[in-house]
């Protein structure tokens, strides 16, 4: 599936006008590609999301751009790009920003905004798996 997956992926990049779908699909193939062999091309899905941003000027796409962005310039660089984005009232509620903050503030060292960030995740969290897993990355905290 994989690889049928990727044939067709090609195929719609010579059509040659790029659009949201093949862009989330380049996505996915990227994260398959890291997933299969351990190592992320964080500079081009950089890219992919920034396409895709200037296309959805969505608050969801820019969390997931600054997750990668951490990826490719660390967290601090990933917190700047959170940062951007913090004021939109839609992010307020999205567990994931959240997490994404908690997880981003505790790898550059802010360890108390990162238990409060990991608190708000967990609070929003509705799936009893991901609130464990969220409890347990904040209990690994220091101190």
């Amino acid at each position: 599936m994989i690889a049928e997956a990727e044939t067709l992926l090609v195929r719609a990049s010579r059509l040659g006008a790029i659009g949201r779908f093949q862009l989330e699909a380049a996505l996915q193939s990227a994260h398959v590609h890291r997933g299969r062999g351990g190592v992320a091309d964080w500079p081009r899905v950089v890219e992919l999301y920034d396409a895709l941003l200037a296309l959805s000027a969505s608050p969801v796409v820019a969390v997931n751009r600054a997750v990668a962005v951490a990826g490719r310039d660390g967290p601090v660089a990933g917190l700047a790009a959170l940062d951007a984005v913090a004021g939109d009232p839609r992010l307020a509620e999205y567990q994931p920003y959240w997490a994404a903050r908690a997880d981003l503030l505790a790898r550059s060292g802010a360890v108390e905004p990162a238990r409060a960030a990991y608190g708000m995740a967990i609070g929003l969290e509705r799936d009893p798996a991901v609130r464990s897993f969220l409890q347990e990355c904040r209990a690994a905290l220091p101190g």
